[in-house]
C-alpha cells in the first residue's frame, strides 16, 4: 500500500482589533506577541491593514501620520511595520501593508479590464474578496499570520475589513482563527474605579458584525482585579483568563513582551490555536529589558528637525539610537531640538553640553539653515556627528559653503537659483509628476571603502540599506569636495551615487544618503548607530 500523502497543517490566523479609542497600541500588541510566538519555536509574519483611502502614507502628513517607513522592495508603509520588524524576525514587503485605497484601486482597474464579466460591482463580495486575498498571499511560508486592522471598531472607513475578517474565519474553519480585541479600561479619579462599559459597548459592537473576540487586551492605567476581570468575561463572553491585563510599560516598549507572557497570552494563543509550541525557558527580552534599565553610562544626543514635537515623526530614529545604547550597556538621553530655532544666534545654545548630534532625513526648505548650523558646530567642535538622508546632504552643503568657500551653495530642492547646486535632483526623478510611491525607494546597494569609519563599522565592503529620497549629492562637485577634506566613503557602484561621506579629520562625522534606521533591531544594533553611540560616549570621556 502507498504512503498516504502528509496532510499540509493548517495556516493559523490571528486578527488584532482595537476600540473605544485610537493609539491604544495594536501594533506594539501585535509585535509583542509575535515576538513571544517566535521565542516558541513559530515562523510569524504580521501584517497591517488601514481603512484610509490614500494609497500608501508616502504623501501623508507627519503630523498626523507619523514617520513613512520604508521596506526592501519599495513601499511606503506605516510606521507600525517598524515594529513588525523590530520585534520579529522576518523582512517584510508591500503585501504587508494595505489601505483602502489600494483596495479599492485593484476593484476599480479590475472592472474596467472586465474581469468581473459584466458583474455589478459591491464591497460584497468583491472588495471582501480581495481583502481576503490579501491575507492568503501574507501567510504563505509562515505557520501564523497576524493581521492588524487600523482605526477604531465602529468607525464606517473599517466596516469592509472586518466583513472580511468574519468571513476568512469561517472559511479558515474553528481552531485556526483568533481573534485579539485591544480596548480601554478607563479610570475615573471621581469614582475611584475602573469603568468597563465602554469595552463592553466596543465588543457589542463587534459581535453586530458577527466577530466574538477570543482575547481581550485591556489597556489601563491601574491594575485589573479579579472582580473586574470576571465581569469583562461574563458582559463580553471571553474566559477570565483570556481578559489580558496591559498597563503603560515603566521605561520602554521592549518590555510588552515580557509584560504579556506574565499573563500568560502566548500560552494562551498556543492554547486556542491547538500549536505544538514549548513554553520560553529564558526570553531574550529579560536580557535585552536588563540592559536598558542598569546602563553602565550615559551620552546625551541632540537629533535636529523639523517635526521634532511628534514623537512618531523620527520613530525609528530613536528607537535605532536605543538600540545602540543597548549594544554599548550606555542610556541613550535623546534631547529634541527644533531645527528653526538654531536658525538665530542665540538657539545654538541648545547644542551646548550634547555629546553627539545627528540630522534625520526630511523634505523641504523649513528649518534648513537651522540644520547647517546644527553640522557647522558639530565639525568646528569635533562633535560626533550622523546625518542620515537630507543630514549627509546638509553636511555636504556646509562643507561646501564653509571650508570649500562655494557662496550661496544649497540645494536645487531648497534654491533652484543657487549658483552652486552640490545637492541636485536625480535625472530620472526630473520629469515625474506624480508624488506618490515614484522617489528612489528600497534596497540598494554600497560599495564603501577600506580604511573609513563607514568599513570599521560594518566590518564589509558591500551592504545593503533602505533609501527613500528625489535629490543626491551632484557630482560635478565630488573632486573638489573631496580635494577638501570631505571623503566619499560609499557609492552605489551600479551608478556611481555618493551613499556615505566622512572627515578625515574629524573622531566621527558621518552622513550617509540611506535610512539605516530601517534595519535596527534591539538585540542587533544598526552597525553605524553602535558606532556612533560609541564615538559619542568617547568624546564624552575625552
Amino acid at each position: 500500500m502507498a504512503d498516504e500523502v502528509q496532510k499540509e497543517k493548517p495556516k493559523k490566523y490571528i486578527f488584532v482589533t482595537g476600540g473605544v479609542v485610537s493609539s491604544l497600541g495594536k501594533g506594539l500588541t501585535a509585535a509583542s506577541l509575535g515576538a513571544l510566538l517566535e521565542e516558541r519555536g513559530v515562523t510569524v509574519r504580521i501584517q497591517k491593514f488601514d481603512p484610509y483611502l490614500n494609497v500608501d502614507p508616502g504623501t501623508m502628513n507627519p503630523f498626523q501620520h507619523g514617520e513613512v517607513y520604508v521596506l526592501d522592495d519599495g513601499a511606503e508603509t506605516d510606521l507600525d511595520l517598524g515594529h513588525y520588524e523590530r520585534f520579529t524576525s522576518g523582512k517584510l514587503s508591500q503585501f504587508n501593508n494595505l489601505t483602502s485605497g489600494q483596495i479599492y484601486e485593484s476593484v476599480i482597474q479590475k472592472e474596467r479590464r472586465g474581469e468581473y464579466l459584466g458583474a455589478t460591482v459591491q464591497v460584497i463580495p468583491h472588495v471582501t474578496n480581495e481583502i481576503k486575498a490579501r491575507i492568503r498571499a501574507a501567510s504563505e511560508d509562515v505557520d501564523i499570520l497576524i493581521t492588524e486592522i487600523g482605526g477604531t471598531t465602529g468607525d464606517i472607513e473599517g466596516l469592509p475589513f472586518l466583513e472580511a475578517m468574519r468571513q476568512f474565519a469561517l472559511e479558515a474553519g474553528r481552531g485556526n482563527v483568533v481573534f485579539i480585541h485591544v480596548t480601554l479600561v478607563p479610570y475615573l479619579n471621581a469614582a475611584g474605579e475602573l469603568k468597563t462599559k465602554p469595552t463592553q459597548q466596543s465588543v457589542a459592537k463587534l459581535r453586530e458584525i458577527g466577530i466574538q473576540p477570543d482575547i481581550l487586551v485591556c489597556r489601563t492605567e491601574h491594575p485589573i482585579d479579579r472582580e473586574i476581570r470576571e465581569k469583562l468575561s461574563l458582559f463580553c463572553n471571553v474566559g477570565v483568563k483570556a481578559v489580558i491585563e496591559e498597563m503603560d510599560v515603566e521605561s520602554s516598549i521592549y518590555e510588552l513582551p515580557l509584560a504579556l507572557q506574565r499573563e500568560e497570552m502566548d500560552d494562551l494563543v498556543v492554547e486556542l490555536l491547538g500549536l505544538d509550541a514549548p513554553p520560553i525557558e529564558h526570553s531574550v527580552w529579560s536580557d535585552i529589558v536588563r540592559r536598558l534599565k542598569s546602563p553602565s553610562e550615559r551620552v546625551d544626543i541632540g537629533v535636529v528637525g523639523k517635526y521634532i514635537e511628534l514623537q512618531d515623526a523620527y520613530k525609528s530614529v530613536y528607537e535605532s539610537l536605543t538600540h545602540a545604547g543597548i549594544a554599548n550597556n550606555c542610556a541613550v538621553n535623546v534631547i529634541r531640538v527644533d531645527a528653526e530655532s538654531l536658525e538665530k544666534p542665540e538657539g545654538l545654545n541648545k547644542l551646548k553640553g550634547l555629546h553627539g548630534i545627528l540630522v534625520p532625513g526630511g523634505f523641504g526648505d523649513r528649518g534648513i539653515e537651522g540644520k547647517i548650523a546644527a553640522v557647522k558646530n558639530a565639525r568646528e567642535n569635533k562633535i560626533p556627528y550622523f546625518g542620515l538622508c537630507l543630514g549627509l546632504q546638509i553636511a555636504v552643503i556646509e562643507f561646501s559653503r564653509n571650508v570649500l568657500g562655494l557662496k550661496g551653495a544649497n540645494s536645487f530642492e531648497v534654491d533652484k537659483s543657487t549658483p552652486h547646486p552640490v545637492i541636485s535632483m536625480m535625472d530620472e526623478q526630473k520629469d515625474i509628476v506624480e508624488k506618490g510611491a515614484t522617489m528612489r525607494l528600497g534596497s540598494y546597494e554600497c560599495r564603501v571603502k577600506a580604511g573609513t569609519k563607514g568599513f570599521e563599522a560594518y566590518g564589509q565592503e558591500f551592504v545593503r540599506e533602505r533609501h527613500r529620497h528625489r535629490y543626491e549629492v551632484n557630482n560635478d562637485y565630488v573632486e573638489q569636495i573631496e580635494n577638501a577634506g570631505l571623503k566619499v566613503s560609499g557609492i552605489n557602484p551600479k551608478r556611481d551615487l555618493v551613499e556615505m561621506v566622512e572627515l578625515g579629520d574629524h573622531p566621527w562625522f558621518l552622513g550617509v544618503q540611506s535610512h539605516p534606521e530601517f534595519l535596527s533591531k534591539p538585540n542587533k544594533a544598526h552597525p553605524l548607530f553602535k558606532a556612533f553611540v560609541q564615538a559619542s560616549l568617547a568624546y564624552k570621556k575625552a
